[in-house]
């Protein structure tokens, strides 16, 4: 098999701003290209059979895993981002496989109980060179998934690498030293950066109107959704109806904005290469003016009366709690650890590191399960 078949296929389809996995800068462990998967696409799929990503499944969103089977998990918020971005993407004549991939790939390194976890270890490692999500989803790909006999890590592509480690938004404000802040990601990964915001504010609405933690009546105080809503209700549909299709709607809004200011950003500022994205210093993907700022009271809103509210509140400092007693019983016993990973300590991996690496990679049950064993003297280690 010696011709390239997804390479034909790229010259041809994508617009001449993508990113193309035949000029990606390749992977830090040269492997031989496969006939009929991309560079990009073969990232995807090592990102779907990790560990890292199974354990998605069970680790918090808002609402830890056992306040309910309906509310968004990591792994069903990972899985809407990817699929607004490809969307996105297709539209902008982008690489929807490099786009998917960071979208898949983009909370790789989150904890254990959302981001009261992370809060929980950025303190608990301030003395220890720090706790950044994006960093460990980074030192999730490169280092601590074992797979391949050859080499640490996936061994991904450079431009899925970049793409998580360049992964912004209002939680994420990573340093990016050693992929060189001074270059913009590719559009891919600016995609990304956006379809995650607006997944997360669009089911956070839904999840939060379902749980209870807010009303149809507060969020009439919010221009965007107090348009979308009006118009759906007044069709006559029932509640639960009425919510989803204007939730629905948000999404559309959203993404249709955006794609129509990025055309405009991508035509305006003449972007004719990935080299010439590169230097812009400013986001090429933004939604427009208006737009941001209504999308803006929205995430303000939730803040205030969502993720502030006093049973998330509650869940959140029990789990920043249980997080701070794991680990310094780890670090103060390291014995206590598995052997497998007690092994790990040394003088290149310190034991707090070794411990974070151990802790960020649980899911909610294990950790809560791990704290029964611990310190619950009725339960069986």
């Amino acid at each position: 098999m010696k011709t390239l078949h997804w390479s034909e296929s790229e010259t041809h389809a994508l617009a001449p701003y993508a990113m193309k996995a035949v000029e990606s800068q390749g992977r830090q462990y040269p492997e031989m290209e496969h006939p009929f998967r991309s560079p990009f696409q073969r990232d995807r799929d090592r990102i779907i059979h990790s560990t890292a990503f199974r354990r998605l499944e069970y680790k918090t969103q808002v609402f830890v895993v056992h306040e309910g089977d309906y509310y968004r998990t990591r792994l069903t918020h990972t899985v809407e981002v990817a699929q607004i971005a490809r969307t996105i993407a297709r539209a902008l004549g982008l690489n929807e496989d490099l786009t998917e991939t960071i979208g898949l790939a983009h909370d790789l390194g989150h904890t254990p109980f959302g981001h009261s976890g992370e809060e929980a270890l950025r303190e608990l490692m301030k003395d220890f060179g720090g706790y950044e999500h994006n960093r460990q989803g980074l030192r999730v790909v490169t280092k601590l998934e074992k797979r391949y006999p050859e080499f640490d890590g996936l061994n991904l592509t450079f431009e899925v690498r970049e793409g998580i480690i360049k992964h912004v938004s209002e939680y994420d404000q990573p340093e990016v030293q050693e992929y060189d802040p001074r270059l913009a990601p590719t559009l891919e990964a600016q995609v990304v950066n956006l379809a995650d915001e607006i997944a997360y504010t669009s089911h956070d609405v839904d999840d939060g109107l379902k749980a209870g933690l807010i009303s149809a009546e507060d969020l009439d105080r919010v221009r965007l959704w107090r348009d979308l809503y009006g118009k759906v209700s007044g069709r006559g549909l029932e509640p639960e109806l009425a919510r989803y299709a204007a939730v629905r709607d948000l999404i559309n809004l959203l993404v249709t904005d955006l794609l129509e200011q990025t055309g405009r950003n991508i035509s305006g500022r003449r972007i004719r290469s990935v080299e010439a994205v590169r230097r812009q210093a400013q986001p090429l993907v933004e939604f427009s003016p208006a737009t941001a700022r209504k999308h803006q009271e929205l995430k303000k809103f939730l803040y205030e009366n969502m993720y502030r509210h006093h049973r998330v509140i509650r869940m959140s400092e029990k789990a920043k709690r249980i997080i701070g007693d794991l680990f310094k019983v780890y670090t103060k016993q390291p014995k206590q650890l598995p052997p497998q990973v007690a092994g790990r300590i040394s003088s290149a991996e310190p034991a707090a590191r070794v411990v974070c690496d151990y802790i960020a990679g649980m899911t909610d049950n294990f950790a809560l399960e791990e704290y029964q064993k611990l310190f619950d003297p009725f339960t069986r280690v």
